[in-house]
């Protein structure tokens, strides 16, 4: 946790919940009707409880994956059990959390134009989507997920695609929980914004015609799910036998068109998302098939997401990142490599790129970056006479490379997406992520070459002391740690392997010892006045701990030592280690941790299962196969057609973060892309590095204003200005992996084969 110069806290762990609530739950307004606020406080206060204990479901999971990893290398003997206990560890939790994140305000808005209003007309617009979209999706899904989870508790269904075969009605008794919760906390954030109103018309109005709500809501589940006992026609009927199917008389597909056409608009207005989505896709499968199987096709759609084990890598990667900023390493990183390039020119932003870099990798979230670097490297990069343009964007340039540098969250969700496995995605942003990296840190140090006020050297004063042979010193500890990270990479590929029994463990660790007996040795003689300065100490202990677990990690998964949950639950487990080893570990920071990673993996997964609902409801519409014919009677090449989605993705980029772009609008995409053959584990990098752009492009993007509340001496406009800059470079990015898909290509080809 970071801290300003007033001492303030400030979380860093996401922009996506940068609206994140504040107040401590079961606080109400004074003025709130007595028996509302006894309402009100009552469910914050029981969603709280589930939120802080539900967050504790993680611990099995890396528990679980450790010891899969363990048994399956050093024993020869893996588990039966440990791929059901991790999905469905995982898989319960994001359910039953979904009620305290709504309770926290994280599920994930489109609020670019609803923060700028006023709190009545705010107040006035939820609540109004609250009794329209909301209690109407959360009532059915809990019926129809409650009935499910009990046939499965009857019959003592099994799961079929396991050894195990573990019963299924534990895990998947958390739908109609959590649906259950949510819609309990429906009502308390509908009485919030009841009382916002204020006494007047409207709220006079809203008592009048709640009755007729609740009559009509009741009307409308009990002709769906029970028309024995009652129907519309018992009342308005004359034995027609007319539907929602029927009205309008258009064809489904145009139904698909209407829906997408009505969720864009629906979106801007500032719900939330997944609510949003959810009710969408029962309006509009009723109109379109059959309002009962819609129903059903929902549940069925988040238990999929809940056994999805590849999506429990999310949880464990977003706590491997947190417990990493807890550490402290960023922090140490970034003031030992400035003092290392004290005497270039331009080096604080060269710091701000290689430690954004290294964190990226760490975190695999974006915004873990913009925050911090802006409380630690601003007031430096001030004091030396930086330029504040070129400062705020090698800054919020350096945040965005957590979207495409692996273990990327955005990757692990786009994965089950396209159907290409993470390790590909993976192993294709490596070079891209490096290229990017590169381009950002050429660009400033061209900019200081032409120009040397823009980043004059330190002065001498805070320059760090050294020997004489300073370049040597730098050319014998990076060459030291980048022939330590080849031996790790070597390891992993099998390179080692043969010269002698664990020779793939002993060489690494031994080149590690020569190292550490050579730097004291130089310590103690100093030879011809040779010695290492303190300020590598500093460089060596916030890079390589931090990176040799990223490598780890990620090489685990890239050389299929380990799958992406497994080896996500490693990098958890060994940042875990890293942060005790560090001091800086604690039980309060370790349970904030996993408060912070359920707030952050509910507002994905349940996403993920809200999209993946709407998109089974537009397929099963036909919208998606009428949408690629119609594109394909254009007679446009490839090319053209790729651009066009380009061009889509990066204007959306500008209103939608990246989770609601890449699970609901790259599904709708993927038909035409397979017709016209296009390589999908380029066209997902693709994705990436143009959401990046996005990210930079004004006046949207978060991270300036993040930026601005850190640095409130630094202008919008100018950070503006300096975000512009290196969008451009980005921009210059995608067209040479447009250009040159072997960018992207090269690696998972050299180390898989050919890739589809």
């Amino acid at each position: 946790m970071a801290k300003n110069e007033e001492g303030m806290e400030l979380d860093i762990s996401d922009e996506l919940i940068a609206e994140r609530r504040a107040g401590d739950p079961g606080d109400t307004p004074e003025d709130m009707h007595p028996i509302m606020r006894f309402i009100v406080r009552n469910i914050d206060i029981l969603n709280n409880w589930v939120g802080r204990l539900t967050c504790l479901m993680l611990i099995p999971v890396i528990a679980a994956m450790i010891y899969e990893v363990v048994a399956r290398k050093l024993f020869i003997a893996p588990t039966d059990w440990a791929y059901d206990t991790s999905r469905m560890f995982s898989g319960a939790m994001f359910m039953l959390g979904a009620g305290y994140a709504l309770m926290r305000g994280v599920h994930i808005r489109a609020d670019f134009l609803f923060r700028n209003w006023s709190p009545r007309n705010q107040a006035l617009v939820d609540g109004s989507l609250y009794l329209l979209f909301y209690f109407p999706a959360m009532l059915f899904f809990f019926w129809v997920s409650f009935e499910y989870t009990y046939k499965a508790w009857v019959t003592w269904e099994l799961s079929m695609d396991t050894a195990l075969m573990a019963p299924l009605a534990p895990a998947r008794s958390a739908m109609p929980v959590g649906a259950f919760l949510l819609l309990l906390q429906g009502v308390a954030e509908f009485l919030h914004a009841y009382h916002q109103l204020g006494k007047g018309a409207i709220q006079k109005w809203v008592i009048r015609l709640l009755p007729i709500y609740v009559v009509v809501l009741l009307a409308i589940f009990c002709h769906s799910l029970f028309p024995g006992f009652f129907n519309f026609e018992m009342v308005f009927g004359d034995g027609s036998g007319a539907s929602l199917k029927d009205f309008g008389n258009l064809s489904t597909e145009m139904i698909g068109v209407i829906m997408i056409a009505v969720m864009l608009l629906a979106i801007f207005v500032g719900f939330p998302i997944s609510f949003t989505l959810i009710f969408l896709g029962f309006v509009f499968g009723a109109w379109g098939f059959s309002g009962k199987l819609v129903f059903y096709l929902q549940t069925l759609q988040f238990n999929n997401v809940m056994l999805e084990q590849t999506l429990a890598a999310v949880p464990l990667f977003v706590f491997m990142g947190i417990m990493m900023e807890q550490a402290g390493l960023m922090e140490r990183l970034f003031n030992s490599v400035q003092l290392m390039l004290s005497r270039t020119r331009g080096s604080l932003y060269l710091a701000v790129l290689f430690v954004s870099t290294i964190f990226a990798a760490a975190t695999g979230i974006v915004g873990a970056s913009v925050t911090i670097l802006g409380i630690m490297a601003a007031k430096t990069m001030n004091r030396s006479g930086y330029d504040v343009r070129l400062a705020a964007g090698t800054i919020t340039a350096g945040d965005t490379l957590g979207i495409l540098i692996p273990p990327s969250i955005m990757l692990v969700v786009m994965g089950p997406v396209l159907e290409v496995p993470v390790t590909d995605l993976f192993s294709a942003a490596i070079i891209p992520g490096i290229m990017l990296a590169a381009m950002y840190a050429g660009y400033a140090l061209i900019r200081c070459w032409i120009n040397p006020s823009l980043g004059p050297i330190l002065p001498v004063e805070e320059q760090p002391k050294t020997s004489p042979y300073y370049w040597l010193e730098a050319i014998t500890v990076i060459a030291s740690i980048v022939l330590l990270f080849t031996l790790i990479v070597m390891a992993f590929s099998g390179s080692l392997v043969g010269f002698f029994p664990f020779s793939s463990l002993f060489i690494p660790v031994g080149w590690i010892l020569i190292m550490f007996y050579g730097a004291r040795w130089i310590r103690d003689y100093k030879p011809k006045g040779f010695y290492f300065s303190d300020l590598w100490y500093e460089f060596f202990m916030g890079l390589v701990p931090p990176s040799t677990l990223v490598a780890f990690a990620l090489g685990s998964i890239l050389f299929g030592w380990a799958t992406p949950t497994e080896g996500a639950g490693c990098g958890a487990f060994g940042a875990l280690i890293l942060t005790l080893a560090y001091g800086k570990l604690s039980l309060n920071k370790f349970y904030e941790a996993l408060i912070k990673t359920l707030e952050i993996s509910v507002l994905i997964l349940f996403l993920v299962a809200a999209s993946n609902f709407f998109g089974s409801v537009f397929s099963r519409l036909g919208t998606p196969t009428m949408m690629t014919e119609f594109l394909l009677v254009w007679d446009m090449s490839p090319t053209m057609i790729l651009i066009i989605i380009m061009a889509l993705i990066f204007l959306l980029g500008w209103p939608l973060e990246w989770v609601p772009i890449v699970l609901i609008i790259v599904p709708i995409l993927i038909p035409v892309l397979v017709k016209l053959d296009i390589n999908l584990t380029w066209f997902g990098i693709l994705v990436a590095v143009n959401l990046q752009t996005a990210w930079l492009s004004p006046p949207v993007a978060l991270s300036a204003y993040f930026l601005k509340g850190v640095v409130p001496e630094w202008d919008l406009k100018d950070i503006y200005f300096g975000m512009m800059q290196f969008m451009v470079i980005q921009m210059i990015g995608l067209i040479l992996i447009f250009v040159f898909p072997e960018i992207a290509l090269w690696l998972p080809e050299y180390i898989y084969g050919a890739i589809q």
